[in-house]
């Protein structure tokens, strides 16, 4: 959207090899302000299981989040994007 943008623009990437680097080309490719990348190769365990390890992927950098359950992951990531849309209001 070139009009009306969203204050935070999060795409996610479900990866299977490279997983970082290829969040960082979708970051771009995409325009968005976050990407949440993770691996779902059939070595990682993610796909079916209770775990997951997640990349926050920005132009700032990639922050590596700790291995945690999906629920935490949910939570981590809902206050991140609170507390930044927070930030950015007038």
């Amino acid at each position: 959207m070139k009009t009306k943008r969203p204050a935070l623009v999060i795409g996610f990437a479900a990866e299977t090899e490279r997983v970082v680097e290829h969040a960082k080309q979708k970051l771009e490719r995409k325009g968005c302000d976050w990407i949440l990348a993770n691996d779902v190769s059939a070595e990682s365990g993610v796909m079916g299981g209770d775990l997951n390890s997640i990349h926050l992927v920005s132009a700032d950098g990639v922050e590596s989040w700790p291995t945690q359950t999906k629920d935490e992951v949910a939570h981590m990531l809902i206050e991140r994007v609170a507390t930044t849309i927070a930030k950015a209001a007038p």
